[in-house]
């Protein structure tokens, strides 16, 4: 089976976090094993937007009706996997992922683990939602979702077991 191309628009529309060196080709990594895992084979499309805790805020109540920050949210385009397609690049269009780039720091750190593991979790979390997947309509979707999220960021080699901080006691 052969994959579509897959481009990735990344903005950094915060100024609280410093984008680590080497974070927009993780995303770019996590966007194409998603996809590769999911067998979609056509060319795709996704934005991918660095915000701070109060943007993040706004956008949760404006369109989920919460008024409290998160660290990801996931917009997607199609619905039952049908895209929008961009008629000028011949690719599907999958939808928008924002993350919160200071949540992330603060979760990294209360998990354990490194930035890198974070923004990798989030973004292929995110994918998952963008391609139709949601922990939220049961214990069983949540599991198939987390199972699948393990197996995708283990194949990228930041699995929770390769990415704990050490520290010598």
């Amino acid at each position: 089976m052969v994959m579509g191309k897959v481009k990735v628009y990344i903005t950094n529309n915060q100024t609280e976090v410093k984008v680590p060196v080497g974070i927009r080709l993780l995303i770019r990594r996590c966007c194409t094993a998603v996809l590769n895992c999911e067998g979609f084979v056509h060319d795709a499309e996704v934005s991918v937007s660095f915000v701070n805790n109060e943007r993040i805020r706004e956008l949760n109540n404006q369109f989920r009706n919460l008024d409290k920050s998160t660290d990801v949210l996931s917009f997607p385009l199609g619905e039952n996997g049908t895209y929008d397609l961009n008629n000028e690049t011949g690719a599907y269009e999958l939808g928008d992922i924002v993350i919160s780039l200071e949540t992330a720091v603060k979760q990294a750190q209360i998990y354990g683990h490194s930035l890198e593991r974070e923004i990798g979790f989030l973004t292929v979390h995110s994918m998952l939602h963008l391609l139709g997947y949601d922990h939220e309509t049961s214990k069983l979707e949540e599991r198939k979702m987390r199972e699948k999220e393990e197996l995708i960021l283990e194949r990228l080699g930041i699995s929770k077991n390769e990415t704990y901080i050490t520290t010598n006691v």
